[in-house]
């Protein structure tokens, strides 16, 4: 249930001048969008959060969680190398660069603002397959015009709900006819501002239009998830599928963290460690406060570890089929069960989609406490769906219907029973933890 993509996207950048461009082997033009490019791989490359806290403050500050994701980037990369400018203008540079860790090749680009003081108003990085063309970030008219078209295609065939869907299309054709996208030129950007666009009349947050410079090729025509690609197994495992951290806390208190829940077929026995791990423990804290979704197949195969018997936890309605499908938890999985331990799910804002299942399920089946932030809101299922070669849209094409409730959390998120700002959440759920197992 959450979007899938091998695009590795820099949302924004956070950094310092320092001494990279004159250790670069490339070199980097003086511009005011070189300037800041070298300033960010400067800042990114030290890996040092002090760093990109100068940079943020001074460049860019459009997302307040940018410091913290720059970090994690660059855990997963080890910085950038520089290998060729693309393009470049006074405000606009394009570029292509290498990963230090796996030496894996990246295309990016940064704008920034016309006036001064500097300020970057668009930053991607995306990653480039073997043998894929790079084709850039630059859209025409005609681009423009196929996009649009494509998406009001997909959105009437697909989306959940037949009739917003016709309320989408006639909103981008009058944007369309008013001339709001003649300007825009960024691929990126055009598709940032449909999703809003979109956003603004389905208030679907898993409704997304895609883009990558790097073409992509075509996708099966199939009612089921296509599998992850080699390349995508090998970065889910390189993630270690998500599990952040896996430990016992003070008090025999078993503590999960995990960002995704990734597809079984790769990441079932990373899953049976972490549980395995925690499974004499007197209490269980899932960690859900990063996690953006996934598998639903993951969250019923997680879930199944936490109760006896089979048990029910949603029906998926198709739009396109008309099928509903079940989902229950299974009887028997690898190692021990957990099935009377107090479990505790930590949330935040940041939590959505699949995360937000594993949560509302739990919560309504009376097998967990939810502690920290009501959750995203984000519950129907997304399948990609492709325009042309750079362009996308996630369409939600079905709904979860909950075995307790007979809805789903669209549009509300998931309630705490115990509401509490997510940065407080751990140390209050690792003490409820402790005394509810004591009172065992």
């Amino acid at each position: 249930m959450k979007r899938t993509s091998r695009a590795l996207l820099l949302g924004c950048f956070a950094f310092a001048i320092g001494s990279f461009a004159s250790a670069q082997s490339v070199p980097v033009p003086d511009t005011p969008a070189g300037i800041v490019l070298s300033a960010w791989l400067d800042a990114f490359n030290s890996g040092d959060k002090a760093r990109l806290e100068r940079f943020e403050a001074k460049y860019d500050g459009r997302d307040p969680n940018n410091v913290e994701n720059q970090v994690r980037f660059h855990a997963n990369t080890g910085g950038f190398d520089l290998s060729s400018i693309r393009k470049s203008t006074p405000t606009y540079i394009e570029y292509m660069a290498v990963e230090r860790a796996t030496r894996r090749e990246v295309v990016g680009m940064i704008e920034v603002s016309t006036t001064e003081p500097r300020r970057v108003q668009n930053s991607q990085v995306r990653l480039v397959w073997p043998g894929a063309q790079v084709i850039g970030f630059a859209i025409d008219a005609a681009t423009r015009k196929r996009v649009i078209d494509g998406v009001v295609e997909k959105l009437n065939e697909n989306y959940v709900f037949p009739e917003t869907a016709k309320k989408m299309e006639a909103s981008l054709r009058k944007a369309e006819k008013r001339g709001e996208y003649r300007q825009v030129s960024n691929g990126d950007q055009f598709a940032r501002s449909l999703t809003t666009q979109l956003q603004e009349v389905s208030h679907d947050k898993h409704l997304r239009v895609g883009f990558s410079p790097v073409a992509t090729p075509p996708m099966p025509v199939t009612n089921a998830p296509p599998p992850p690609t080699e390349e995508g197994q090998r970065a889910m495992l390189r993630d270690n599928c998500g599990f952040e951290k896996v430990e016992r806390l003070a008090g025999n208190v078993g503590y999960v963290k995990f960002n995704q829940f990734g597809d079984p077929d790769v990441c079932k026995d990373t899953a049976v460690a972490a549980m395995t791990f925690i499974a004499n423990t007197d209490a269980v804290i899932f960690d859900m406060r990063d996690n953006g979704g996934g598998r639903p197949q993951m969250v019923a195969f997680l879930t199944s570890y936490l109760f006896a018997e089979r048990t029910h936890l949603n029906d998926f309605w198709n739009r396109k089929t008309g099928e509903t499908q079940e989902s229950w938890t299974s009887e028997d999985v690898p190692g021990k069960k957990l099935t009377t331990q107090p479990v505790f799910v930590l949330t935040s804002k940041r939590t959505f989609s699949g995360a937000e299942e594993f949560s509302y399920n739990l919560k309504h089946l009376k097998r967990a406490t939810i502690v920290g932030e009501f959750t995203g809101g984000g519950a129907h299922p997304v399948r990609g769906q492709r325009i042309d070669e750079r362009f996308s849209i996630g369409v939600p094409d079905a709904r979860p219907i909950n075995a307790v409730t007979k809805t789903n959390w669209e549009g509300t998120g998931v309630e705490p029973d115990v509401q509490v700002p997510a940065a407080d959440a751990l140390a209050t759920a690792q003490k409820l933890a402790v005394e509810q197992a004591r009172g065992r």
